[in-house]
């Protein structure tokens, strides 16, 4: 998670939303846990799982979702992944620039 936060401190001046979904946790261990990471994007929880296991299919953390900017879903991806490479912070910029007119 350091690497989205730092992707979320570095680009959130040019468009990117990042939301933390914590799902069947304890408020008070979500909170605990958000502070002593340092998260910095807003973290949303569902004590139950039941929206995000059957609305949105989620059953293991962490679960990307990149959803562009007139709220099209572009993709998901499950697991641990790097956000802080050349190559990821190339394809969130380049799905962060303005569609060509």
């Amino acid at each position: 998670m350091p690497s989205v936060n730092r992707l979320h401190a570095e680009l959130k001046g040019e468009g990117l939303e990042v939301l933390l979904v914590s799902f069947r946790e304890d408020a008070a261990l979500v909170k605990r846990t958000v502070r002593e990471r340092g998260y910095t994007a807003p973290v949303l929880l569902d004590a139950s799982g039941d929206t995000t296991g059957r609305v949105y299919g989620v059953f293991g953390p962490p679960t990307v979702y990149l959803i562009n900017r007139d709220d099209r879903l572009l993709g998901r991806a499950t697991g641990p992944h790097d956000w802080g490479t050349p190559t990821a912070r190339a394809f969130i910029r380049e799905l962060l620039a303005p569609a060509p007119r």
